[in-house]
This record gives C-alpha cells, structure tokens and sequence, in this order.
C-alpha cells in the first residue's frame, strides 16, 4: 500500500474552461508535459552520481573545508558542474570536488578565478591587526597640544 502511494503521482492543473471536456483535458496535459520537457537545464551543485552519469568524463580536485564556499560562488559563475564529497579518512577531513564544465577554456578560468581568490585571503591583513598598528602608531606620536587663542578687540 505504502509503495503503491510512492509510485504514484499527482498532478495539479488550473484550467479556465466554461466547460470541461475530455479534449479540452488533454489538450491541457499536453501542453504540461511540453512545459516539463522545456526546462532549462540547471548547473552548479548536484549529486556525484548524477555528475558522473553525463556524458564527459569528470575532473577531481582536494580543497579544504575554508574554500568551499568561495568555491561555490566561482562555480556557479561560470556554471560548472560540481559534487563535493567528503573524505572522513584524514584528519581533518579534505573534501574531493568532482566537476565538469561544457569547455575545458571554461573550467582553467574559473580555478585561475579560485586560486586569485585565495591567494587575496590569505594575502589580506586582519582588521585587528590594522587596528593594533594604528593604536600603536597613535601612542607614539605624542599629541599636540592644543591651545585656543582668543583675540579680542578691547572694545572702547
């Protein structure tokens, strides 16, 4: 029973109709299923079994847990095709990206894109860090002292 109600499903249509005939329905279901069949086809993240069932062979590459989301934003730039997939037999764990894009032009921009993008972080001073400095620069220049002068005219 339960399976019978899995491999059933329902669809829901909303038909402007003074009246409701057997043509009318089908020509409806018809162009519900053109509808499904026009889909764009989406890219980013999927799972790796869907990744390695399309038709050009996949790439790996080891990335490490604080580059997954940037990544995600390269990947989905340029609408490669990827799947992580975690290896939990290191220590800490990497994770394996599979990905696959439509040209070979398409996927050496978006990891040199990557790679620029993590040399930046890990280039990039800490706010705190600047913050110190600039504490530290600001003790050692004495402050000027700061004298307001006041002309006045003796009024006669």
């Amino acid at each position: 029973m339960i399976q019978e109600e899995s491999t059933q499903r329902t669809v829901a249509l909303m038909i402007r109709t003074t009246k409701l005939t057997e043509i009318v329905l089908k020509k409806a279901m018809i162009m519900y299923l053109k509808h499904q069949n026009n889909k764009p086809e989406t890219h980013g993240r999927i799972s790796v079994r869907r990744l390695l069932g399309k038709d050009q062979g996949a790439n790996t590459m080891e990335i490490n847990n604080v580059n997954i989301r940037a990544f995600n934003r390269v990947a989905s730039k340029y609408n490669i095709d990827y799947a992580i997939q975690k290896d939990k037999s290191q220590d800490p764990p990497k994770y394996i990206v599979f990905f696959k894009g439509r040209d070979a032009d398409v996927i050496s921009r978006a990891f040199r894109d990557f790679c620029d993008l993590n040399e930046k972080q890990k280039n990039r001073v800490s706010l705190r860090e600047k913050l110190k400095k600039f504490m530290e620069t600001r003790i050692e220049k004495p402050e000027r002292e700061r004298k307001k002068e006041r002309d006045r005219e003796e009024s006669l």
